[in-house]
């Protein structure tokens, strides 16, 4: 068994838009999860072409012993040391090779465990789409699976969706405004209003989360605080996305690569220098 959810997230930037932020944040955002010998490091980052599809290929370890979020919170809940002493050889083993492509509207991201193999995965499948998270199903899952998949959506300016600890008023979309393109601040309506304006673009990032962590007594406490962890994830990369947009609006792809082979760079200094840093679990 897995557990699958779909989260949607909707913004106020274009599909096209998005393709050039995504990328800047996901750079800016290494940065601040990088430092004490943790963090990103970027094996391989080069354009790609197979049977029609173009993207971009980005082979990267995740170097995380320290904080990852599974072995934070089995230790709580778990007591048997032999066991949990296996729980600690997986965490080492997680930061090895990760593959994810991008496509053209899509994004396939796997990840998986060299010590438990298929009984350990989590799996994010996305689709951009230019809607306000109206379509069902768009992942094409069987009829029988998708019933059981709960969606999920996310509201960038909702400051009630925002841990206390992950809370910066500079990346809250409800207080920000764009100085380039005038979007925001976001009011309570502001995703009703959002279809109703001639002058701004939107788009919804449909995201489907596939966890599975097979292993008795603790299969669904895990899976489900994996998928808590995600919706985090989702909800303060977008709201530090929309917030970034002076940053990333006038940037080409041609910036965005140059920026990323700078960015490498820097990731391989600041996880040998800087302290450690970054997101922790949380336990809810």
């Amino acid at each position: 068994m897995v557990l699958i959810k779909e989260y949607r997230v909707i913004l106020p930037v274009s599909v096209e838009e998005y393709q050039v932020g995504q990328l800047y944040s996901v750079a800016e955002a290494s940065k601040n999860e990088t430092g004490g010998g943790e963090g990103v490091e970027v094996l391989v980052n080069e354009p790609y072409e197979r049977d029609g599809e173009r993207g971009q290929y980005t082979h990267k370890i995740y170097h995380l012993q320290s904080f990852y979020f599974i072995f934070h919170y089995v230790k709580k809940i778990y007591i048997n040391m032999s066991d949990l002493a296996s729980l600690e050889n997986i965490v080492m083993g997680l930061g090895r090779a990760l593959a994810i492509l991008e496509l053209c509207k899509s994004l396939v991201f796997a990840f998986q465990n060299e010590y438990m193999k298929d009984d350990f995965l989590i799996k994010i499948e996305t689709w951009h789409k230019s809607d306000l998270g109206t379509q069902e199903n768009v992942h094409k899952l069987e009829p029988e699976v998708w019933k059981s998949v709960e969606a999920i959506y996310i509201d960038i300016a909702d400051r009630s969706q925002v841990l206390p600890k992950d809370y910066k008023a500079e990346e809250d979309p409800a207080r920000f405004k764009s100085v380039k393109t005038g979007r925001g601040p976001l009011g309570p309506n502001w995703k009703k209003d959002l279809g109703k304006q001639s002058d701004c673009p939107y788009m919804c990032a449909y995201k489907l989360v596939t966890v599975k962590f097979k292993w008795w007594g603790l299969q669904n406490k895990v899976e489900n605080f994996i998928q808590k962890q995600e919706k985090r994830l989702f909800t303060n990369f977008h709201r530090q996305l929309f917030c970034w947009l002076d940053k990333w609006v006038d940037l080409t792809m041609e910036d965005i690569r140059r920026m990323e082979e700078e960015t490498k760079r820097q990731l391989d200094e600041m996880r040998e220098k800087d302290p450690v840093k970054g997101m922790s679990a949380a336990d809810d």
